[in-house]
This record gives structure tokens, C-alpha cells and sequence, in this order.
């Protein structure tokens, strides 16, 4: 089945297509402090809910990419609801192609929740701090190990070891390139917790209410694995932070 119908289907309750919860959002979105008019972008923004609050804050302008036609729409969507007169942007595209379309670099660069688009975490800061002006914030989410994960994980997940870097290891790959740690927000069990049983409540909502959808089954399958990996290794393994580096001045 078509992967971005099946996490449409998983998330259709979350806000945050990831295990920040919105109290930490609200928390960061206070401590950037940008000054009115600033220039933001954001890959893979799922549902926009973090640069539509940046505007409401603080008048930003900005561009958010995303690969999944359906978080596009409801990014949209909450665009013309809540913020209609900012001059935000919503493009369906794969994060890594994108491209400014003018040579002036952001105020911000964020990318919550999906290295993978980049080859990575550490390429992920990267190519962020390449589009933030001197002293721009970069915005980094990614999961990390809590502790050592087990053979048997690995096997089920097709992860490795290095697939993630532990809490302490993800602060000093932003470091590494200059960047300077300003603050982190921590998932808790309670957030990881929250993140997963939306999900599962979406996939029986989804089931009850399209017993003939075509997908169902592939559906099912998916989330039940998904379930059974977080419930047996995941919740004790790992972690999730978001990372709010500032880069140097020149």
C-alpha cells in the first residue's frame, strides 16, 4: 500500500507527527524569541503545526516541505484556519531537493523527527546549518538510544547499532559542526506512550469505520508489528529529543 496513506491513517489524531508533546512545543517556540519577520523553514513538516505557531507568535514568513500529499493538505488546511494572512508556504516534495528559492539564508531551519531524509542525523544538522544565517537557530528531532539495543531488536527492526546515537552523542554531533546547544526537550514515557496509543486508537477508529478499504489488511499487519516492537523493546530502548542548536556568528 501507498506508505503515506498508511502513516495518514496512524496519525489522523496527533497534532505532531512525533512524540514531542505540545507543551514542549509551546516551551521552545517561547525560547527562540525571533524577531517579528523572520525567515523559517521546516522539512518535513507533516502537519505544520510548528511553523503555523511560529507565525501566530511571531509573524514569521516561512516554506515547509513535505513527501506525503496528505500531511500537505492538512497543513493547508490549518494555514487558511488559523493563520490566513501569513505568508507561509507548504510545498509536497522530498526535503531533500529542496532549494532556496532566493540566496538569502533563514533565521531558522528545522527538520523534527526525520534525519532519514539526509542519510543521517549528523548530514541532517548539516545541511540545516547551511541554510540558517550566522546565528540562526537549527531545529533538529531524533530518537536515541536510551540504552544498548538488543540482537533480537535489531533483527526484527533491520536497525543497527549506529542507526542512532545516545542523547549525550546527538548533542555533540551538532557541536562537532559548530553549533552551539541552547536547550533540548526530552520525551517522557507519558509523551512516547501518547504518540503510540493515538496511533493505535487511529488504526481501530480507521477499521471499524472503512471495513471494506482495500488496505485494511496490510493496515492491520503494519500496526499490529508496530505495536508489538514498541511494546517488547522499544519503550525501554529508546528515546526521543529535539535539539535547539544556534549556529556561530562569523
Amino acid at each position: 500500500m501507498d506508505i503515506w496513506k498508511f502513516y495518514d491513517i496512524t496519525h489522523r489524531e496527533h497534532t505532531l507527527c512525533n512524540a514531542l508533546s505540545d507543551r514542549k512545543l509551546d516551551d521552545l517556540i517561547t525560547l527562540l524569541r525571533l524577531p517579528t519577520g523572520s525567515r523559517v523553514v521546516e522539512i518535513a513538516c507533516g502537519k505544520g503545526e510548528f511553523l503555523v505557531r511560529l507565525a501566530e507568535a511571531y509573524g514569521v514568513s516561512g516554506t515547509a516541505v513535505d513527501i506525503s500529499p496528505y500531511t500537505i493538505a492538512d497543513a493547508e488546511r490549518l494555514h487558511l484556519k488559523r493563520v490566513p494572512t501569513a505568508d507561509l508556504v507548504f510545498k509536497e516534495m522530498d526535503g531533500k531537493q529542496f532549494a532556496s528559492e532566493t540566496t538569502e539564508n533563514f533565521d531558522l531551519a528545522a527538520c523534527i523527527g526525520a534525519d532519514w531524509i539526509f542519510g543521517g542525523y549528523g548530514r541532517m544538522l548539516e545541511a540545516l546549518r547551511n541554510m540558517v544565517v550566522p546565528g540562526g537557530w537549527v531545529i533538529g528531532g531524533s530518537p536515541y538510544w536510551l540504552q544498548a539495543p538488543c540482537a533480537e531488536y535489531l533483527a526484527a527492526t533491520g536497525a543497527s547499532a549506529e542507526t542512532y546515537g545516545t542523547h549525550a552523542e546527538n548533542v555533540a554531533a551538532g557541536e562537532a559542526l559548530g553549533l552551539k546547544l541552547a536547550y533540548t526537550l526530552v520525551s517522557n514515557a507519558d509523551d512516547w506512550d501518547r504518540y503510540h496509543g493515538l496511533q493505535w486508537y487511529a488504526v481501530e477508529q480507521f477499521a471499524r469505520d472503512h471495513p471494506e478499504d482495500a488496505d485494511l489488511a496490510e493496515v492491520l499487519q503494519r500496526a499490529d508489528k508496530d505495536r508489538e516492537l514498541y511494546l517488547t523493546w522499544e519503550r525501554e530502548t529508546l528515546g526521543w529529543a529535539v535539539y535547539a542548536f544556534r549556529r556561530a556568528l562569523d
